[in-house]
């Protein structure tokens, strides 16, 4: 798709192929929350990058997720018990991070954070529950490193990306976001 304006039914005009990329850990909340969110702002207009839609079977996924995340203007991780035992969802977050750190005025690239059966203070590595999460990934980084019947295993993940993705956790504490708690009637 060509690299176009795209108006929303807000009037809002965002840059980029996608008006929203959508950051969630499937296990968690692709069959519920995150399925409603993806076809209220699908039917408002909004142009919305969600996994499962729009990665084709046979492409390289790791580019194009960074590609969807580099043309979106608005991310929305949605923050759920599981988001931090996926390797995937936390390079996510950092490219998110990173694009709205160094987003301009004229460019400006925001995050709306959702607390999905999370508080921010999980998400914020100031409880267990992120920080055990990160502590296996690293666990399965050095399994990694051990010999198997096919020889070494080639790592997923270095030490340094561990820790942007703690940096990346500890900077959502930069935004404001909505907690399901807070709503739940």
């Amino acid at each position: 798709m060509a690299n176009s304006e795209i108006g929303t039914s807000t009037g809002i005009t965002l840059g980029g192929e996608y008006q929203v990329f959508l950051s969630f850990r499937g296990l968690d909340t692709r069959r519920g929350f995150t399925n409603v969110l993806y076809h209220a702002l699908k039917d408002a207009g909004v142009h919305v990058f969600i996994d499962d839609e729009e990665l084709q079977p046979g492409e390289i996924i790791s580019g194009n997720l960074l590609r969807a995340i580099d043309d979106s203007r608005l991310y929305i991780p949605i923050f759920s018990p599981n988001y931090a035992s996926s390797h995937w969802c936390l390079r996510e977050l950092t490219k998110m991070v990173e694009n709205t750190s160094k987003s301009k005025d004229d460019n400006k690239k925001l995050m709306l954070s959702i607390f999905y059966d999370v508080k921010p203070d999980d998400v914020k590595l100031k409880t267990e529950l992120y920080k055990n999460a990160i502590s296996k990934l690293e666990q399965r980084k050095e399994d990694q490193k051990k010999w198997w019947f096919s020889g070494p295993r080639k790592k997923k993940f270095s030490t340094e990306e561990v820790e942007m993705w703690r940096h990346a956790l500890c900077e959502v504490d930069d935004t404001k976001g909505w907690e399901r708690e807070k709503y739940s009637g």
